[in-house]
């Protein structure tokens, strides 16, 4: 469903750049103490790769954290995803018009969490985007861009105005003919609390959740380290899995990282890529930032606001996070300039070599 840069470390790679989909190096440097870590490895799920590492007293609580963090993830793509025809959003895209359909707790929670960073960011982020994305994948099978008509018809049907939510019955409704929904901004980054907070419910000391480069962290590494360390590719050096680069690093102890970018998730059509992700204001993909990466409390707001600041931009993306407490931005403008930026108190996460 959705989805920033790479230098050789002194330490140990987490989370290693697969295929074109893991878009953030995770490195942890081991120390002592009696913990026992478990690392998952890479598995594939929600169309990407996920990693978890854990911190447990012992192998068997250990094990039993990193399955239960998978189960979590399959549960929410089996509820959440609009390529798998039985999950509930696929059921509201199909019935949604004709009557109010019932959800899950997952999956109203994930609703209701869209319509509040659609009315905070006025639009910007919006889970009724899936007539464009609809759209311009049909075009990506063409290699024929869309034309004005069939954009401003897709157009029509987006809008979270548009949804109606009952919160008594659980239940969601379109107004408009032809809404769908597409969950893409937002679904990795609640897979991935929902994963660390069943991590915890099974006794984890510590732990990193990486779903295709929305990470949450919690607790240290190991005894005598303080942070994960997580590096963020340098778009401007990706050619494919081996070519990147670390572009920083940043100290993440409890908190979440998420990051977007068009250099990894792209739509190719007629020879030009494109951003995967929406602007229902222009009907088109986002142009300008070619890397979003937020630093928030949890990686559902990480991922939703990392959506939304790519749509609007770095100016006003960066002032929308300077309002939001215990949030930060680092953006990369689009070539030629790969101009990074980064809001006030994001410094502070950096890591000095």
């Amino acid at each position: 469903m959705k989805t920033s840069s790479g230098k050789k470390i002194g330490s140990v790679v987490i989370v290693i750049f697969v295929a074109c989909l893991i878009v953030v190096a995770i490195y942890f440097s081991f120390g002592p103490g009696k913990q026992v870590e478990l690392d998952s490895g890479h598995r594939l799920v929600m169309g990407t790769f996920a990693r978890a590492v854990v911190i447990a007293k012992d192998s068997d609580a250990a094990g039993k954290c990193i399955e239960s963090a998978f189960t979590q993830i399959n549960k929410v793509d089996d509820l959440m995803s609009d390529y798998k025809s039985d999950s509930e959003i696929s059921s509201v895209n199909r019935d949604g018009f004709e009557k109010a359909v019932p959800l899950s707790q997952s999956t109203y929670e994930v609703l209701q969490r869209s319509i509040e960073f659609s009315k905070r960011t006025d639009g910007a982020f919006d889970i009724t985007v899936g007539p464009l994305v609809e759209l311009f994948r049909k075009a990506k099978k063409k290699q024929i861009l869309p034309n004005q008509d069939e954009i401003t018809d897709a157009k029509s049907k987006v809008g979270f105005e548009k949804l109606k939510l009952d919160d008594q019955n659980k239940t969601v409704q379109f107004t408009v003919e032809g809404m769908q929904l597409d969950l893409g901004g937002i679904a990795k980054g609640y897979a991935v609390d929902k994963a660390v907070e069943t991590m915890q419910t099974h006794g984890a000391i510590g732990g990193m959740v990486d779903l295709g480069g929305d990470i949450r962290c919690f607790g240290a590494p190991l005894k005598g380290r303080d942070h994960w360390v997580i590096g963020l590719q340098n778009p401007n050096m990706v050619k494919d899995s081996a070519g990147s680069e670390v572009l920083l690093k940043l100290k993440i102890t409890n908190g979440a990282i998420a990051t977007s970018g068009d250099y990894q998730q792209f739509i190719l059509i007629e020879g030009k890529r494109r951003s995967h992700i929406m602007d229902r204001k222009t009907g088109t993909s986002t142009e300008g930032l070619s890397s979003v990466t937020i630093i928030a409390d949890n990686a559902t707001d990480a991922d939703a606001l990392a959506t939304a600041v790519s749509v609007m931009g770095y100016e006003n993306g960066l002032e929308l996070i300077e309002t939001i407490p215990r949030t930060e931005a680092i953006l990369i403008t689009s070539e030629p300039e790969f101009k990074l930026i980064k809001t006030s108190g994001a410094e502070k996460y950096i890591k000095k070599d």
